[in-house]
C-alpha cells in the first residue's frame, strides 16, 4: 500500500515538472529586427516605394510563418505529453484498483461471509487463509475463534447428551424399587384384613403407581430428545387392544366397549403407554366413569375415550400437546405436562393422530389408527 502511494505522488510531480518544463521556455521566437532594418535601409536606397513595401512584406511574412511553426511545435510537445501523462496516470489508478480489490476488499468480504456463517451456527466452513497478503495473520486468527467455538459447541453437546444419559439411566433404575414396592402392596393387600389397612395399603398402591407413571413421562421424554425413542410398527389384531385398556384402566372407571375385529398398524408396547397417559390423565383431572368407543373413519380404526368431567378450557387446548405445558386446572396435581406430548409422538410415529377436545358433559381423547 505504501509503495503506490508513493507510486502515485511520484506520478503526480512527473506530471507537473512535465508541464512546467514545457512552459517555463513560453517565449516564442521574435521576429529580426536587424535584418528587417537592413531590408528597409536597402529598399529606401533603391528609391522604389512599391519594392520596399514588399520587401519588408516578405520579410514579416517568413519571421511570421517562423514564429508560427515554433507555436505549433510547442502546442504539439504538449498535447503528446498530457495524452502519456493522462495515460499513465490512469493506468496507475485502475492499478491501484486491482491491488486495493485484491488485497483489501476481497479478504473484508471474505470475513464478512465468515462472520455470517458463524453467527448462523455454520461453524465447519473454514476461513481460508492467505498466506502472503496483509490480512493473513487476521484471518488465521479469525478461524482459530471458529475452531474453539466448534470445539466449544460440541463439548457443551457432549455434556448435554452426558446429561440426558443419565437422568435416562436413573430414572430406568428407579422403575425397579417402585415395581417392588407395588408388588409388595399388593400381596399385601391380598392378606390384609383390617379395613383401614386396607385403605392404606390402597392408597401406598396408587402412590406407587403414580410415582411409575411420572418417572416414565421423564424416561421417555429424554429418550425422545436424544433420540432414542425406538417404535417398532407391526400390524396387530384389534382385538389385542381392549387388553391395553384394561391394563391402565387399573381403577376400572371404563365401561363396556367393543373394539371391531380389524388389523392396525401400532407398536403394542408403545400403545400401551399411550393408553396409560390418557387414562391415568382422566383419573387425575376428572375422576368420573370413562367411556370408550370405536368406529372405522377413512381407512382408521378410530378410539374414542371419553371423561365427563370439567374438560379444558377452551384457550388451552391448542397447547395441550406441548412439552412441560400444564393447564389452569392442574393445581397442586403432580406431573410434568409430558403425558399427551409424548402421546402425540408416539401415536404419530405408528402413522396415526392424536387429538383431544371438549364436548357437552365431558373431555374426550381420539386416537386414529392406521389399517393395515
Amino acid at each position: 500500500m505504501k509503495k503506490i502511494l508513493i507510486f502515485v505522488f511520484i506520478a503526480l510531480g512527473f506530471g507537473l515538472a512535465g508541464t512546467f518544463a514545457l512552459h517555463k521556455n513560453d517565449i516564442l521566437p521574435i521576429p529580426d529586427m536587424v535584418a528587417l532594418n537592413d531590408a528597409v535601409m536597402t529598399a529606401m536606397q533603391g528609391g522604389d516605394s512599391i519594392e520596399t513595401v514588399d520587401m519588408i512584406a516578405n520579410k514579416l511574412m517568413r519571421e511570421y510563418e517562423t514564429m508560427n511553426a515554433a507555436k505549433k511545435s510547442r502546442d504539439f510537445a504538449l498535447q503528446v505529453f498530457l495524452c502519456v501523462y493522462m495515460a499513465v496516470f490512469a493506468g496507475t489508478e485502475i492499478f491501484f484498483y486491482l491491488y486495493c480489490e485484491r488485497s483489501v476488499l476481497r479478504p473484508f468480504r471474505k470475513l464478512r461471509r465468515f462472520a455470517k456463517d458463524v453467527a448462523m451456527g455454520n461453524l465447519d466452513m473454514p476461513l481460508e487463509m492467505d498466506m502472503h497478503g496483509r490480512f493473513g495473520a487476521f484471518t488465521e486468527s479469525f478461524d482459530l475463534m471458529r475452531e474453539e467455538l466448534k470445539k466449544a459447541r460440541e463439548n457443551e453437546r457432549a455434556a448435554d447428551r452426558s446429561k440426558k444419559e443419565l437422568v435416562a439411566s436413573l430414572s430406568h433404575d428407579i422403575k425397579t424399587p417402585i415395581a417392588s414396592i407395588k408388588a409388595a402392596a399388593e400381596l399385601m393387600l391380598l392378606k390384609a384384613k383390617d379395613e383401614k389397612e386396607k385403605i392404606q395399603l390402597e392408597r401406598i398402591n396408587e402412590k406407587t403407581e403414580q410415582i411409575n407413571l411420572l418417572v416414565t413421562d421423564v424416561f421417555h421424554a429424554t429418550l425422545e430428545e436424544l433420540q432414542e425413542l425406538s417404535v417398532t410398527v407391526a400390524e396387530i389384531q384389534s382385538t389385542a387392544i381392549p387388553q391395553l385398556i384394561q391394563n391402565a384402566d387399573y381403577k376400572g372407571k371404563a365401561g363396556l366397549f367393543c373394539i371391531p375385529q380389524c388389523i392396525v398398524l401400532a407398536d403394542p408396547a408403545r400403545l400401551q403407554q399411550v393408553f396409560d397417559n390418557i387414562i391415568s390423565n382422566s383419573y387425575k383431572y376428572a375422576g368420573t366413569d370413562i367411556e370408550i368407543n370405536a368406529i372405522f373413519e377413512d381407512r382408521h380404526l378410530v378410539i374414542d375415550i371419553m371423561d365427563f368431567g370439567p374438560g379444558a378450557p377452551g384457550e388451552e387446548l391448542p397447547f395441550l400437546f406441548n412439552k412441560f405445558y400444564r393447564g389452569k386446572n392442574a393445581g397442586d396435581k403432580s406431573g410434568y405436562g409430558l403425558g399427551l406430548h409424548i402421546s402425540k409422538f408416539l401415536i404419530e410415529q405408528m402413522s396415526g393422530s392424536l387429538r383431544c377436545e371438549n364436548r357437552p358433559g365431558g373431555f374426550a381423547v381420539t386416537i386414529s389408527l392406521r389399517l393395515a
